[in-house]
This record gives structure tokens, sequence and C-alpha cells, in this order.
């Protein structure tokens, strides 16, 4: 129950962390517009994601690769959207 109870939470949080990012994703999509989210943050967070996911990889802890695996997505679209609409 407890391993239940434990996925539930982490797969839990890997929505939430997942969404975290894809606001942005679609208003600049449909503003065509990235100048005011900097490319610093971005750069941060899919390094953080990076390393979450291979630490997560390590560890066998599937929830946490996924989030992070999907969070190294859209920040790789978010910095493709900000060098197209620079």
């Amino acid at each position: 129950m407890q391993t239940l109870i434990t996925n539930l939470i982490g797969y839990t949080a890997t929505v939430a962390g997942t969404c975290l990012m894809v606001p942005q994703v679609v208003k600049a999509w449909r503003t065509k517009q990235m100048k005011d989210v900097s490319s610093g943050m971005i750069g941060l967070y899919v390094f953080g994601c990076l390393l979450w996911l291979i630490y997560g990889l390590l560890i066998g802890a599937a929830p946490l690769a996924l989030a992070n695996g999907i969070g190294l997505i859209v920040g790789t679209i978010q910095i493709w959207l900000k060098v197209k609409f620079k």
C-alpha cells in the first residue's frame, strides 16, 4: 500500500511539475514573443531537468525520470521558441 501511495504522489508531482512551464510555451506560441522570458531561466530549468532525469534513472525512480524527461522536452521547446521568435 505504501508503494502505491508513494507512486501516486510521485506521478501527481510529475503532472504538476510538467505543467509548470507549459502555459509559457502556449503563450509564446500564440503571441510569437519570448522577449520577456529569461534565457538564463530557461537554461537553468533545462539543466536542472537534465540532472534530475539522470538522477531519477540512476536510482530507478520512474516518476522522477518521467517528469524531468518531459520537462527537458518542454524546456527544449522553450529554447527553440526563444531562438525562433528573437
